[in-house]
């Protein structure tokens, strides 16, 4: 973590988000800004006038009446708000919530655009400065709402409500931000740059952060251009916007390229959006400017970089993937376990920054033989099993086993031979330690195959003895004089005859593959490969028998009753085939995923293709 220094910025606590209680309840329609307003002894401001809920004067009928206008306010109807307002011009600023809103507060938190654009012809520029109880005024509830057109509308009567702070003494900007309204926070931004509101360094500092956290990024881009020593401070965790970056990898989701292209493109069947997504294209050029700041005004030797280790931690690939070319040395950054990136890579099983590894020539070596505190070199942390977040990205425990080997043997490519069987602190080689680290998924994995196995065996052994019958009374019956069958020349029944057998060949197969997996005493290494081939075909197998034995089925139907064929009769058909069809569909998701788990894993990891 970074230490906080001159350059630090001031960032203001969490805000609590809630509205108090009104007259009507409004939690869950009003927009909610932040209360606990900060005493700032202006005795001045402006507030709304309490008569209609206090006082001598407090009755039903006030209260009829504010009910009737936080309503009108909250759905827009000016017409019924005009005859109210006519009545009682004080209602104008009068607050009708037990929390000081008034009516313009309402119908701003709601975006009544019409219902604003009147109310504010009957009211003075000043009118708009009233705060609620916490602080904020309409304004403020128009900006939380996101409502862009009426703030514009508020600001052509009143330019000062920019400046205004609201609830906790933010400014309308950082409300803007904090609430993620990116076109109205950019709005804002510019509108004060262009009137001379000069934002304090604090203000820009919780400005950029809340831009961060909100995924703002190209106004935080304008603001570091403006500011270029954000690149160096400090949030209230003492984190630098490197160190934040680097913990949001979904920021950069989306985007493809770079380091990671020609292996993404290498893999077959698979399509990626090369128009990459303007949030993902912003933060990467914030991540390039904090960079080229951070080289030019700092000194990179005593300068924390230790967010590099986060990116690979929290699997950011493309944040690493923007400085890693920019400055090399990255890689030899280490955690307080003697980890450098590839290790964090390993741990947490991201590959694709794993992957890099074999762009970094002898480098691989040196790094290859680290041992944390433990004696563990990398070997020993790919024997280890991860956190259940990441063991489970491929379902079902075979798959599970199928890909902690796969890492294992990969890691071992880049392990010197003497380091395979090195031991650690506790006595233990690589081997031993996976071995006894996915005891129980080894164990899961050998019973979810078996039960998968059985169950189809079961179907497969019923089809291949329905099909086995079918043989010796074929559909329309043998001549006695010859004892072949009458319609051997038919078209129907020579697709009857084909499909028959490729039914039982197929299921006789299936049969096979799902007795081999049961009787078979299982390895770790089966997991690999041999497991996963043998219900791949198994099920492969089963799923033609079962198409193949339903087109035998139809042509004995055809065959049948060929002469008086009608809508009865292919109704009965297509009934008959809505088991059969739910059958695959149930069992195609598991083919599915054993054959993208299987096959797809040749391409996970890449060490022949350059992508430097």
């Amino acid at each position: 973590m970074a230490v906080r220094d001159e350059n630090s910025i001031h960032d203001p606590e969490p805000h609590i988000i809630r509205i108090e209680e009104t007259v009507v309840d409004s939690t869950n329609i009003a927009p909610q800004v932040p209360n606990k307003v900060e005493k700032n002894g202006d005795s001045t401001q402006k507030t709304p006038s309490p008569h209609q809920l206090s006082g001598k004067n407090y009755g039903k009928v006030n209260t009829k009446i504010c009910v009737a206008l936080y309503w009108a306010a909250l759905k827009g109807d000016w017409a019924t708000a005009e005859v109210l307002l006519g009545q009682d011009r004080s209602l104008l600023c009068a607050r009708i919530t037990k929390n000081g809103e008034t009516v313009l507060h309402i119908a701003a938190g709601a975006k009544q655009i019409g219902f604003v654009e009147k109310f504010l012809e009957l009211i003075e520029p000043e009118d708009l400065t009233l705060k609620d109880r916490n602080g904020n005024s309409a304004f403020c509830f128009a900006v939380a709402a996101g409502a862009i057109q009426i703030a514009e509308n508020m600001l052509k009567k009143n330019e000062k409500l920019l400046a205004t702070r609201g609830g906790q003494d933010v400014t309308p900007i950082y409300l803007a931000a904090i609430f993620g309204y990116r076109d109205m926070t950019l709005y804002l931004y510019r509108k004060a740059k262009f009137n001379g509101i000069i934002l304090s360094r604090d203000d820009k500092g919780s400005l950029f952060f809340a831009c961060l956290s909100t995924g703002l990024y190209d106004l935080a881009i304008e603001l570091l251009k403006d500011l270029p020593e954000l690149a160096m401070a400090c949030d209230k965790n003492q984190d630098t916007a490197l160190h934040i970056l680097a913990r949001q990898p979904s920021s950069f989701a989306g985007r493809k390229g770079g380091l990671s292209k020609p292996l993404i493109t290498s893999i077959p069947g698979r399509k990626f959006n090369h128009n990459t997504d303007s949030t993902s294209t912003q933060a990467l050029e914030l991540v390039g400017c904090l960079w080229d700041i951070l080289t030019e005004q700092g000194d990179l030797e005593h300068t924390d970089l230790k967010f590099v280790l986060d990116a690979a931690r929290f699997g950011n690939f493309e944040f690493l993937n923007e400085l890693i070319p920019r400055y090399p040395d990255l890689i030899h950054e280490i955690d307080e376990n003697n980890h450098s990136i590839f290790h964090i890579a390993v741990v947490h099983r991201h590959a694709n920054i794993f992957n890099l590894i074999f762009e970094i020539g002898f480098t691989k070596d040196v790094m290859a033989t680290l041992e944390d505190n433990y004696g563990n070199n990398i070997l020993h942390l790919a024997a280890k099993l991860p956190h259940p977040n990441r063991v489970n990205i491929v379902p079902g425990a075979a798959l599970q086993m199928q890909r902690e080997l796969l890492w294992f043997k990969e890691v071992e490519k880049v392990v010197q031979p003497s380091f395979r069987e090195k031991k650690n602190t506790n006595g233990q080689t690589p081997r031993e330690l996976f071995t006894q680290e996915h005891k129980e998924l080894l164990s899961n994995g050998e019973s979810w195959m078996k039960n998968t196995a059985s169950s189809c065996i079961l179907v497969a052994t019923i089809i291949a003895t329905v099909i086995f019958a079918t043989v010796f009374s074929v559909p329309g019956g043998n001549d006695n004089n010859r004892g072949i069958p009458t319609n051997l020349r038919d078209t129907l029944f020579q697709v009857f005859i084909i499909s028959d057998a490729i039914a039982l060949s197929s299921s006789s197969f299936s049969i096979l593959m799902f007795l081999s997996i049961l009787s078979s005493q299982n390895t770790e290494d089966d997991f690999l490969r041999s497991l996963p081939f043998k219900l791949i075909f198994g099920l492969s197998s089963l799923f033609i028998s079962i198409i193949t034995m339903m087109i035998a089925f139809t042509t004995t139907i055809f065959l049948a009753y060929q002469d008086r064929l009608n809508w009865v009769t292919i109704h009965v058909v297509l009934l008959a085939s809505v088991p059969t069809t739910i059958s695959v569909l149930l069992r195609c998701p598991l083919l599915r995923e054993i054959s993208y788990s299987t096959y797809r894993s040749r391409f996970v990891f890449k060490s022949s293709t350059t992508m430097l």
